[in-house]
């Protein structure tokens, strides 16, 4: 019985001592050890010390804007535009009609190209974008109207070439009357909800824009507000930056694009996604909220394929087009913008769906979309 009772006693303490290595005492007695033992593993430790509190502080601010906004109801909009549907040989009155009536898009941001609505110095051509807004009122969908020189889809900015030829002191005046002439059209508008100005003003590596002056933006800003007071004014940012937008000028709302698939042209020439998770936008718009009192929008959320080199969204093999943007792709992408926790979420590249359906007997981006439209609506 004593030799039982020493044996039991031995591995007690054997077992003991398994224990108490993985317990924390022991792996801080550890972790002392390694912190004093060379200068660099300090340096080591305060970095990634400094990562996780950073890291946890955006987490929690992400959190408390989700919670904030979580009895906002979702609303699921789009950017149109006329020139994308006849690049991709489809009839426009015709493409919005369909996101309209039968996709059940709630929002719409709609552009004002200066090269199509001014083709000639003091000539302007409202026609094509008075039947855009008539359509849109008629159905009751509120509409974001883009505005300004650097606008939507390549190449961005959208210069008429009678412009082109002018220094900045001869083409910014001539952009400010028609930017006057625009707001002056529509302000009148009860479907037009808010402004958008100079999308991405601020984005240098992508496009052809010949000004990214801060100054003009800000005289463009104070433009249209005087022009149009009681608007809402929407400035964006670009899409994975960090910072908080708190220079001027200050409008009433942030818009931020949320790209997660691409193509990287320049050194692995592979599709790449973004690792970020929804919640790495919550908190740019939390601390954007906490710093300046103003809300953040999705206003542009990828919802087409990204085209490699060489190929043509219109015309690209089916499997091409699969490796970055499929119905599975896209409901993911989808509740991965309605989980940023802003609560206004425009879809980017409905054009595209809708020649997928009606070119190429490939309807199934459509039907998703339209399933999880109508599934947000009635959150």
């Amino acid at each position: 019985m004593g030799t039982i009772s020493r044996k039991s006693k031995v591995e007690s303490r054997k077992s003991t001592s398994r224990i108490s290595r993985f317990s924390l005492g022991y792996f801080w007695q550890q972790f002392k050890q390694w912190f004093r033992a060379k200068w660099w593993h300090k340096i080591i430790a305060v970095v990634v010390a400094a990562v996780m509190l950073f890291v946890s502080g955006m987490y929690g601010i992400a959190q408390w804007y989700i919670w904030q906004n979580r009895h906002t109801p979702v609303r699921i909009g789009a950017t149109f535009i006329p020139n994308y549907a006849k690049y991709l040989d489809l009839d426009p009155k015709e493409t919005l009609n369909a996101m309209i009536n039968d996709l059940g898009i709630q929002h719409l941001r709609l552009v004002s190209y200066w090269k199509d609505l001014e083709r000639e110095p003091g000539q302007y051509d409202f026609s094509e974008l008075d039947w855009q807004v008539d359509m849109a009122d008629k159905a009751h969908v509120p509409v974001s109207l883009s505005l300004g020189l650097r606008q939507p889809r390549w190449p961005e900015c959208h210069m008429p070439a009678w412009a082109e030829k002018l220094p900045k002191e001869a083409w910014q005046p001539e952009l400010e009357k028609y930017i006057q002439k625009v707001v002056e059209r529509y302000k009148d508008r009860e479907i037009i909800e808010s402004y958008q100005l100079e999308n991405e003003f601020f984005l240098t590596v992508f496009g052809i824009c010949p000004d990214f002056d801060r100054n003009r933006l800000i005289k463009e800003a104070e433009l249209v507000k005087r022009l149009d007071p009681n608007r809402k004014l929407i400035i964006t940012r670009s899409n994975n930056a960090m910072g908080l937008p708190i220079g001027q000028p200050r409008p009433d709302e942030f818009g931020v694009s949320v790209y997660k698939r691409v193509w990287d042209k320049s050194v692995t020439k592979r599709y790449y996604e973004y690792p970020l998770p929804a919640w790495f936008y919550a908190s740019l718009a939390g601390a954007g909220k906490i710093a300046t009192g103003k809300d953040l929008i999705v206003h542009e959320l990828q919802a087409e394929a990204w085209m490699p080199d060489g190929f043509e969204i219109k015309t690209a093999p089916l499997e091409e087009l699969d490796k970055s943007m499929n119905p599975d792709r896209l409901h993911h992408r989808i509740l991965y913008g309605i989980g940023t926790g802003m609560k206004t979420v425009d879809l980017w590249g409905v054009e595209w769906w809708y020649q997928m359906k009606t070119k190429r007997d490939s309807p199934d981006l459509w039907k998703t979309a339209k399933y999880e439209i109508n599934k947000a609506s009635k959150k």
